[in-house]
């Protein structure tokens, strides 16, 4: 027998392979995407979201924010810090419930000393679990992972498919432990895994301290923090930009909807403009190291 014959062997069956998937019907395909979007539409259309969370659909567009982070309903997923009200816990707990994972990774409270920051992280924790015990239906196989923000790990290495944090890294950035993040969300995923970001937007070459202060972030910032960890950004979106926010206002983001920190009379002129303007960035982790 040859010593070629193995290796031929290879070949044939790498191009045997080829031909089947060649053969797949792209109507196939197109049925599966299809089944996806169905769900994802049904997840975001569920009466069990909060009215205060479907009002928000306008600014967050999840539909469109979703797809563009190539979440299926197969993946496991772990969001960072979804908050007390579940914005996207809401959303993403159902459509992952077949066949994928939701977990929501949330601050450990016994990490932190005793005193508000403790406190404020046992009521963000007590109150999304009441938030989804009340919906067994939907929520009963969301999982809680809890974390210490000083040494934050979100998982067994590369066993994560996506990790997703919205409108946290401005949090870490004032709290000077950003990159912490970013390496531990490099980390859990698995090789060729993606990480999804939005943010507030702040114009390029805003200075830290300004960022640190305003809540805004430069693209270039959060995008030196994931190539330093390792990361390689796949792309950009503007599903969440918003061009009436220039980013000037007395309270930085915070003057903006939902939080609405202005005087009441200018009421009418921050909800003209809306919600923050966002970066909304995709970066997968290399599938080789």
């Amino acid at each position: 027998m040859s010593r070629n014959a193995p290796f031929a062997a290879v070949l044939a069956l790498a191009a045997a392979i080829g031909t089947v998937m060649a053969a797949v019907p792209s109507s196939v395909m197109a049925a599966e995407r299809a089944s996806e979007a169905a769900a994802m539409a049904a997840a975001i259309g569920g009466d069990w979201r909060d009215p205060k969370n479907t009002s928000r659909d306008v600014y967050r567009h999840p539909a469109e924010t979703l797809r563009f982070f190539g979440v299926a309903p197969d993946q496991r997923v772990v969001e960072i810090t979804p908050g007390s009200g579940g914005w996207y816990s809401e959303i993403l707990a159902p459509y992952l419930r077949g066949t994928g994972a939701y977990t929501a990774a949330m601050v450990d409270p016994a990490a932190l000393p005793e005193g508000r920051g403790r406190d404020f992280q046992q009521q963000a924790l007590d109150a999304l679990k009441t938030r989804l015990a009340a919906h067994p239906a939907q929520f009963d196989k969301a999982a809680f992972a809890l974390f210490d923000p000083k040494q934050p790990a979100f998982g067994a290495p590369g066993s994560v498919d996506t990790v997703l944090t919205f409108r946290n890294v401005h949090n870490w950035v004032a709290a000077g432990n950003a990159q912490a993040y970013f390496d531990a969300f490099f980390a859990a995923l698995k090789p060729g895994g993606t990480l999804g970001v939005v943010d507030h937007r702040a114009k390029p070459g805003t200075d830290l301290e300004t960022m640190q202060s305003s809540g805004y972030l430069t693209e270039q910032l959060v995008i030196d923090y994931a190539t330093k960890a390792g990361f390689t950004l796949a792309a950009r979106s503007e599903v969440n930009a918003n061009p009436k926010d220039d980013t000037r206002h007395p309270n930085g983001v915070w003057t903006l909807p939902p939080a609405n920190r202005h005087d009441a009379e200018d009421d009418a002129m921050y909800k003209a403009i809306g919600e923050s303007d966002r970066m909304t960035l995709r970066f997968v982790k290399p599938a080789r190291e």
